[in-house]
């Protein structure tokens, strides 16, 4: 536990399952709220410059109404591949594609979250090399048909099957794959607090 952390309320701004359980292993006490916001960001951003922007803009529809001692936790995360941004697939036939490129490659993840209160916000990033072994056409159709890619950056979740069967090497945070770098979150909020 983070000492002083009790008097303050953590909101997760996320419906990602896999933040909230990331989050809860780290047995700080949350609650989840939910606001819209379309995901769209400029175009000319690149790696990191993308997720921070992300982060924050999720965190606008709060800002008027933010309690004094709430913190507002909202994230983003995007696979990052030979110059090119991969967020969710539109399709199956989007996820095979994708899996595809990155089979016997390395790419970059990137994680930012905001941390937003009614005085200030700050954002971090994580930034996490991963090499996909190659992935023959039978075990991408196996992950498309048992494993859940639509709903995740680069088709794929390294904590389902792909990622035990898939993934050769991680340099970095692991947790930041998997959407929330735990370390970093601990380390901001304990500087906030």
């Amino acid at each position: 536990m983070i000492p002083g952390l009790s008097s303050y309320s953590i909101v997760l701004a996320s419906s990602s399952p896999r933040r909230q359980e990331l989050l809860a292993s780290l047995e700080i006490p949350f609650q989840v709220r939910l606001r819209p916001v379309e995901e769209v960001f400029p175009e000319g951003l690149v790696k990191q410059e993308i997720t921070d922007f992300l982060a924050v803009l999720k965190a606008t529809p709060f800002k008027n109404d933010i309690r004094k001692g709430e913190i507002i936790i909202t994230a983003d995360t995007i696979v990052w591949f030979e110059d090119e941004v991969l967020g969710k697939p539109k399709d199956e036939s989007d996820a095979i594609q994708t899996l595809r490129n990155l089979s016997d490659k390395w790419h970059e993840v990137y994680t930012s979250i905001c941390f937003t209160t009614s005085e200030e916000q700050h954002v971090v990033h994580a930034t996490t090399e991963v090499k996909m072994a190659f992935l023959s056409p039978e075990e991408i159709r196996y992950y498309i048909e048992n494993g859940n890619p639509l709903d995740k950056a680069g088709a794929y979740g390294i904590q389902e099957w792909i990622g035990l069967a898939g993934i050769e090497k991680v340099r970095g945070s692991y947790t930041n794959v998997v959407g929330l770098p735990k370390q970093i979150l601990y380390k901001t909020l304990r500087a906030m607090v």
